[in-house]
């Protein structure tokens, strides 16, 4: 048991952003097409947090063209660049499944209000840009040193 979470904790990432459910996000997400990169940004708002450790994954549901979408991003995956908050949500649930049947105004989330909260998001959304550029230069690096060879 001690060697399989000995190995989780090695896959974990050292930086991971604060948001918590009911925050509106962008997810940078790193898409790799044959030979090429690309970073897809995916925003939309937070509807539960599972698992712990190695193995944490969140769901993010977007509205596009009318029909609600749905992905589940793992936290310690090296494929997200960086997650940034749009907006701080206002919840008394930790798993928001009602929104997939709301329509219109119904489907909103209160927003979370005050100096304390914008300088946090703020704060969150330089760490992230930090950590982005960081993953950067580790990627042009990696190239760099391929193309020596």
């Amino acid at each position: 048991m001690d060697l399989i979470k000995a190995i989780e904790e090695g896959q974990k990432r050292s930086f991971t952003t604060q948001f918590k459910v009911g925050d509106t996000v962008k997810v940078y997400f790193k898409i790799i097409e044959g030979k090429t990169e690309r970073i897809q940004v995916y925003e939309g708002i937070v509807l539960c947090i599972k698992n712990a450790g190695a193995r944490k994954t969140f769901t993010v549901r977007k509205e596009s063209y009318g029909v609600g979408v749905e992905r589940v991003f793992p936290v310690n995956s090296p494929r997200i660049v960086k997650v940034e908050i749009v907006r701080a949500g206002k919840v008394r649930r930790s798993k928001l499944y009602y929104l997939r049947d709301k329509i219109g105004k119904d489907k909103k989330v209160k927003e979370m209000l005050g100096g304390k909260v914008s300088a946090f998001i703020n704060e969150q959304n330089k760490a992230a840009e930090a950590a982005a550029h960081a993953t950067e230069e580790a990627i042009k690096a990696e190239r760099t040193a391929a193309a020596e060879k």
